[in-house]
């Protein structure tokens, strides 16, 4: 990255307050900070995270979820998670290859009252019944606990092809064991088409999908909702902040005083841009919770704070999103992957790079996206500069720079 006078601070600015999430460097005076969540002690009313139905389920979750990668060092926050109210608990298999679970089993271990107290969602990244099996019981083990309430399949992105009636045969039968609640999946590409897909199946409890003030005005994202609220499924939304799938801010130039300026106009109202961008989530009364990646105290409070704030948006504010939306429409993957995907000539798994690249530019996890690009095959990843990806950049909703974007990639590779 440059370091020339204006060129940098600005980008440094960009990258640090439209992307990474609530940190530090984003809390002022004027917004909802940590103070505002530890005050809500002395309050019963104000210390209660507001819940919402989960579906059909019959069961009321808190509509913030503890997501992101925990470790066994991180105690803390879970301790601090049960006193402000956030019992919706996310993790997965895979996640830290093993020691988010692990974490978590310690928790229960040292307070095991506390795990009636939590909602609590694992993944796992297969269809096979026989792994499914395995995969739960290690999950079982890992976290100290007789039961799931949530069980996902991870990454679902075809429900005729993924959610087939073996996958069913196994969720009934875990169910009856006592060992889930509830079944259903995550979906991070084709989100639209594999909910409305999976809401005519009857036997999805709940679904995790990408969901944010991008998509969320989206006539298809709508029309999805509408269809798995009608079905009694229970939403769950994540990637709420809409982070940057590519290394977008490095290039964008004068468009990052848009960034600024509508950080700017959040503070003054009250909370920062990332506390709008959950708000504004949270407005749909449809969404039951947001899965947030909360790893320190301050982002984890600064989220409450937001959850428990109840002053509505503003149509300017919405506006605010709307704007910076369009505007950086280029450097945000939809999820739209079937567009793309079915352009090019080969099989390259184009909305899988885009997110693993986002990983690594956005979320400053260089590890999580090399081992994203590490699950590519390797036929894939030698062709990735040879391809014409014209006809993909035509079609893409976005405007996205692909063949760009996946010369990048290329260097993960």
């Amino acid at each position: 990255m440059s370091h020339k006078n204006n060129t940098y601070s600005r980008r440094d600015f960009f990258k640090t307050a439209g992307i990474t999430g609530l940190g530090s460097s984003l809390l002022s005076r004027n917004a909802l900070t940590p103070s505002d969540a530890d005050a809500a002690t002395s309050s019963p009313e104000k210390n209660v995270i507001p819940t919402r139905p989960f579906g059909k389920t019959g069961v009321n979750v808190s509509i913030l979820s503890l997501g992101g990668v925990l470790g066994m060092s991180d105690q803390l926050i879970f301790k601090q998670a049960m006193k402000l109210g956030v019992t919706y608990w996310d993790t997965a298999d895979s996640y830290g290859w093993g020691k988010n679970e692990k974490a978590i089993g310690k928790y229960f271990a040292r307070y095991p009252q506390d795990r009636q107290k939590v909602f609590l969602v694992t993944k796992a990244g297969s269809t096979n019944p026989n792994t499914l099996s395995d995969k739960l019981e290690r999950s079982l083990q890992r976290m100290n606990t007789s039961y799931i309430d949530l069980y996902f399949i991870h990454y679902v992105s075809d429900a005729e092809d993924e959610l087939t009636n073996p996958v069913r045969e196994w969720s009934e039968k875990a169910k009856a064991d006592g060992k889930i609640r509830f079944f259903g999946f995550s979906t991070h590409k084709n989100m639209e088409q594999t909910m409305l897909a999976a809401a005519k199946l009857g036997w999805i409890d709940g679904i995790m999908m990408s969901y944010n003030y991008r998509l969320m005005v989206k006539p298809e994202m709508k029309q999805a909702v509408k269809t798995c609220v009608d079905a009694g499924i229970g939403l769950t939304a994540m990637k709420t902040q809409a982070a940057f799938s590519a290394n977008f801010y490095a290039s964008i130039g004068s468009e990052t005083d848009e960034a600024i300026q509508m950080t700017k106009h959040f503070l003054s109202k009250g909370y920062t841009a990332e506390q709008a961008r959950l708000k504004v989530v949270w407005e749909n009364p449809h969404i039951a919770s947001i899965c947030s990646a909360m790893p320190n105290m301050t982002i984890l409070q600064a989220n409450v704070a937001a959850a428990r704030n109840k002053t509505r948006l503003s149509e300017n504010d919405r506006q605010r999103l709307d704007q910076y939306a369009h505007l950086t429409a280029p450097g945000y993957c939809a999820g739209c992957a079937q567009i793309c995907e079915s352009a090019v000539e080969a099989d390259i798994p184009i909305g899988d790079i885009m997110r693993y690249l986002m990983y690594a530019h956005a979320y400053g996890n260089t590890k999580l996206a090399q081992r994203g690009f590490s699950t590519i095959p390797e036929n894939a990843r030698k062709r990735l500069l040879e391809i014409d990806y014209s006809r993909a950049e035509k079609r893409c909703p976005q405007k996205m720079s692909i063949a760009r974007i996946m010369r990048q990639a290329a260097e993960f590779c």
